[in-house]
């Protein structure tokens, strides 16, 4: 072969060594394409741990809010629970409930009449005409018991429920009243008392006190010593009646004892329809005076000796007992014990002087 067909021979060859050597190049560039792609491969495995910490931390936080708000329902009901079984206890230890269960079908009916008669206290005429009407309208009702423990109180309210005691005497004829008397009867509560069929005392019990009082303070010198000057403005001449801050007028003064005298009347009339011919009249009976149980039946003024369960027992002959005195709740109670007791004692303060009781 000759030498140009040799030259002519191997150049195509030559021509591809370019080629050749370019494909190892082409080859590599993929590689330096993936290289960015190895350099990223850290920062996504950081990511992937954060994610991962968020997450469990998010997990955490969402079931510590879930403990918080299961312990926080746990806590109220178990707050619910103890304050409805203490809610029970006092439901039955008031002995709210006795109205609830049934009856039996012959009982005696008791209803008390228990420390000062006034309009704001348990022994208000509207409490205990409200027990005695409930007792009487029962059918099962043998006899009415009116347990008395009262110094007296307001002559009014008194009243009412004398009036009441009469009334129902009349219209249940066939059900008798007894007054049972425990510590004292004594002014007001005696009033109420000589409204029954009969009373029943204890033998230490004090009765009596058929009188009216009215009391009141005068503070005019302790002004002068402190050198305090009363200024009462009034349109007429007795508006100020009996003022605690002023001198004592002689003509109100007078006034006043005729007032107590026709009350004091009225109660004594009272005292002797109630007890008729039973009443042994003394010249110190109306004076305001009072006596033990034992001199009291002496006098007429009680009848017998007695507890509640005796005449329940002996007298209406129905042992079984049921109250029917409206009981005030806690929260009436606790109210008039601390706010209203304060409220009157500063209202008394400046009108005690012109309010009648019978005590």
């Amino acid at each position: 072969m000759s030498e140009e067909e040799m030259k002519s021979v191997e150049e195509p060859n030559s021509k591809e060594d370019p080629k050749s050597k370019e494909e190892p190049k082409s080859k590599e560039e993929p590689k330096s394409k993936e290289e960015p792609k190895s350099k990223e491969e850290p920062k996504s495995k950081e990511e992937s741990n954060d994610g991962w910490e968020r997450s469990v931390l998010e997990k955490v936080a969402l079931s510590a809010i879930a403990e918080q708000k299961a312990a926080r329902r746990w806590g109220i009901f178990f707050k619910l629970s103890i304050l409805t079984y203490l809610f029970i206890i006092l439901f039955l230890a008031m002995g709210w409930t006795a109205k609830m269960d049934n009856l039996p079908e012959k009982h005696t009916a008791l209803v008390e009449l228990k420390g000062v008669i006034s309009s704001d206290s348990p022994a208000s005429a509207e409490s205990v005409i409200q027990g005695l009407n409930d007792a009487f309208k029962d059918k099962h009702t043998q006899g009415v018991i009116l347990r008395i423990n009262s110094p007296g109180g307001s002559p009014v309210q008194a009243g009412y429920i004398n009036d009441e005691i009469r009334r129902l005497r009349l219209l249940y004829p066939h059900i008798p009243l007894y007054a049972v008397v425990e510590d004292v009867c004594a002014s007001g509560g005696y009033y109420v008392a000589v409204a029954a069929d009969k009373i029943f005392v204890n033998k230490a019990s004090m009765v009596g006190s058929i009188g009216v009082l009215m009391d009141g303070f005068g503070f005019t010198g302790i002004m002068d010593k402190l050198g305090v000057e009363r200024r009462l403005l009034s349109a007429g001449v007795n508006k100020g009646f009996l003022d605690p801050f002023s001198p004592i007028n002689d003509t109100q003064k007078e006034f006043a004892k005729s007032m107590l005298k026709d009350i004091h009347e009225q109660f004594i009339d009272v005292v002797r329809k109630g007890r008729g011919k039973r009443l042994q009249e003394t010249p110190d009976m109306f004076s305001g005076l009072v006596w033990v149980g034992q001199r009291s039946i002496e006098l007429g003024l009680a009848d017998a000796i007695g507890s509640t369960e005796q005449v329940a027992r002996e007298v209406i002959k129905a042992d079984d007992i049921v109250d029917y005195t409206p009981r005030e709740n806690v929260a009436e109670r606790f109210a008039k014990r601390i706010g209203a007791t304060a409220a009157e004692s500063l209202l008394n303060l400046g009108s005690s002087a012109r309010s009648f009781h019978l005590r």
